[in-house]
């Protein structure tokens, strides 16, 4: 089934293959409803999701929902010098597991819209639109509502309109109750302000950004331990301070608003960003910093949150044992000018992002044994973490 401008929705085709089924209705198996395809549920999903759809939408979008493409209209770039485009996609990963489990969904799309917009400004991209896709063994069209309401609900408090979405009926490939759900998004940005690596320096300083929790990555590691520990996710768990799969759902921070507001605010200040998802805190550092550059991370200027103290509790680790796979209580990182470091900080935590400093960038020669060097194809720089947390 296809659906466009109506995100998550089994919309245009739908209509056409639901007058398709009801003409095969006498043909026993040859009919689209025998084969384990619900259009009708699709339909009822599109009609579910609209005016959530619809509020993210802004004169830049053309069309409504249900159409084959979505529109939007890029007159704006116009009055760039140069502007460039910037596209990422991802999805939630295993994450959706606790939401089965315990049966809530309402949060799943702010995780999707944050693992994609907020890579888009980490090189100082302005995301403009989004498209998402679900794939699920049975359409349920109220469940399919709620995850297209969450993902609206964040792409209007990033600025992203959805424009476009899939949802996919897979009967015999996927479970009925089984989902996943994937997006992609695409921003611009004037060229001569793009973020990255060239425009680090030596003696800026590392400014450490907090996350909301374990955000979208390292579920899997989180499933092995609770398994182990015998827990199911409906359990309730002093420790945590509730029902494990709700406290675990704890819904990604969304970095991409207050950024882009810090960067027009102090511009030129903010040289780089890291967004710390999969592969951990030192090895998403690395892959902002030029080759040759190194930062020694201090552990002691945070502490990471009681979630990530009890998991690794349960799992016999020691919180370093798991910086690879979780982000410890750090989601961002912004690499700024020396200068600008006490602004920057300050302007984050006004905008609701506390922060902190947590290291300085060198690029002085230095015996780089021990340090995680540049990560995901990239030929980067060299981080590692001293110290130990902050109690």
């Amino acid at each position: 089934m296809t659906s466009a401008s109506a995100s998550g929705s089994a919309a245009s085709e739908s209509a056409a293959s639901s007058s398709a089924a009801s003409e095969s209705a006498g043909h026993g198996d040859a009919s689209y409803a025998a084969a384990g395809v619900d259009t009708a549920a699709g339909d009822r999903a599109v009609e579910l999701m609209k005016a959530s759809v619809a509020r993210t939408h802004g004169p830049d979008v053309l069309g409504g929902v249900g159409g084959f493409a979505g529109l939007f209209d890029a007159s704006a770039l116009t009055g760039y010098r140069r502007p460039l485009l910037a596209t990422s996609t991802d999805g939630v990963g295993t994450k959706i597991a606790l939401a089965l489990a315990v049966d809530k969904h309402d949060t799943i799309g702010q995780d999707l819209v944050a693992m994609v917009v907020d890579d888009i400004v980490v090189v100082g991209a302005k995301p403009l639109f989004m498209t998402d896709y679900i794939a699920t063994g049975k359409v349920h069209p109220e469940r399919i509502a709620t995850l297209v309401a969450g993902v609206a609900r964040a792409c209007e408090a990033t600025g992203t309109a959805l424009v476009g979405g899939e949802t996919a009926e897979h009967p015999g490939l996927m479970a009925p109750d089984d989902y996943d759900i994937a997006g992609a998004a695409v921003g611009v940005v004037e060229a001569d302000a793009v973020l990255g690596p060239e425009s680090v320096q030596h003696g800026d300083v590392v400014v450490a950004i907090a996350s909301s929790g374990l955000h979208s990555n390292g579920f899997s590691l989180v499933r092995h331990i609770l398994e182990k520990r015998g827990l199911a996710y409906t359990d309730a768990s002093d420790e945590l301070g509730g029902v494990v799969g709700e406290v675990l759902l704890e819904p990604t921070r969304l970095y991409t608003a207050p950024l882009l507001r810090v960067i027009e605010q102090l511009p030129g200040s903010i040289h780089a960003l890291s967004h710390v998802t999969g592969g951990g805190i030192a090895a998403n550092l690395a892959r902002v910093l030029p080759r040759g550059a190194w930062v020694e991370l201090d552990r002691s200027t945070w502490s990471p949150q009681p979630v990530f103290r009890t998991l690794a509790e349960w799992g016999g680790l020691q919180l370093a044992e798991t910086e690879s796979t979780w982000n410890l209580g750090v989601g961002f990182f912004a690499i700024v000018a020396a200068d600008a470091a006490s602004s920057v900080t300050h302007a984050l935590e006004a905008a609701g992002l506390p922060a902190w400093v947590a290291g300085r960038v060198s690029t002085a020669s230095h015996d780089l044994t021990g340090f995680e060097q540049g990560a995901k194809g990239v030929d980067g720089g060299a981080v590692r973490l001293v110290s130990s947390y902050a109690e």
